[in-house]
């Protein structure tokens, strides 16, 4: 074969790949679908969505451990919001203790409110422990303590349009799951960590914990809550544009 007809070759190849792909997208996607478009990695991005959430359980567990395999988790690249963005609004609360912390709560919801620390846990809770898997290549063992994010969606009564769940912290980052993660029973408002009040270098007074996805997607210093009908990739500057994964399942 001729060195021309090599890459004549290759190109059709590549080319049949990326018109299957497209292919297969338009088939299972609907307006608003997750990921955005833009590039072959986007495309990538939302056909491994849909063939986890067509082939994998929406409600199967993440595998939960005993207390004896907890393990040390670093705190690796967490920088303390009170010296950063956000530095008024979270070194205000974190001095009294986050007496008054609150999470508000909005979006595609009939009872839109806000929760201190103490509302939270004064619904029902949920202790797991279960393996962190971060993307950077290490994994722990930890023990987390929360109320279920599908319990704090109850109590606001969120609309049957609901798609999705933002999430967005006092240092600046901002975050979304679908239905099925947000609804899952695993997936915590969390503010203990082994045994105890969850430490600021993990993300006090609360962080998301979604047990099913990669670790970049349990969120810290929680500071507001959105829930929306349509997909968000959050602009230029968010962690999709910038080339990471919107799902990262495991």
């Amino acid at each position: 074969m001729t060195e021309s007809r090599l890459l004549l070759s290759r190109r059709s190849l590549i080319g049949g790949l990326a018109s299957t792909g497209g292919l297969l997208l338009s088939g299972c996607s609907r307006s608003n679908d997750p990921p955005t478009y833009g590039n072959i990695l986007r495309m990538g991005d939302n056909l491994t969505y849909h063939a986890q959430r067509l082939l994998l359980s929406g409600g199967a567990l993440a595998r939960e451990y005993d207390r004896s395999e907890i393990s040390s988790m670093p705190a690796i690249g967490t920088v303390d919001p009170a010296f950063g963005a956000g530095g008024d609004a979270y070194g205000a609360v974190r001095r009294d203790g986050f007496a008054d912390w609150r999470i508000e709560v909005s979006g595609s919801v009939d009872r839109p409110r806000s929760f201190s620390l103490p509302d939270l846990r004064c619904m029902r809770s949920r202790t797991q422990i279960t393996r962190h898997m971060c993307e950077e290549g290490w994994t722990a063992i930890t023990e987390w303590t929360g109320v279920p994010l599908s319990a704090v969606l109850a109590a606001v009564a969120i609309r049957s349009t609901a798609r999705f769940v933002e999430y967005y912290s006092f240092d600046g980052w901002a975050d979304s799951i679908d239905m099925i993660d947000a609804l899952h029973p695993q997936t915590l408002l969390a503010y203990g960590m082994n045994g105890r009040d969850l430490p600021i270098a993990h993300g006090a007074p609360v962080r998301m914990r979604v047990e099913r996805q990669i670790g970049y997607k349990s969120v810290k210093f929680l500071q507001r809550i959105v829930v929306s009908d349509h997909f968000n990739d959050f602009g230029k500057a968010s962690a999709i544009q910038q080339g990471w994964a919107w799902h990262a399942g495991i």
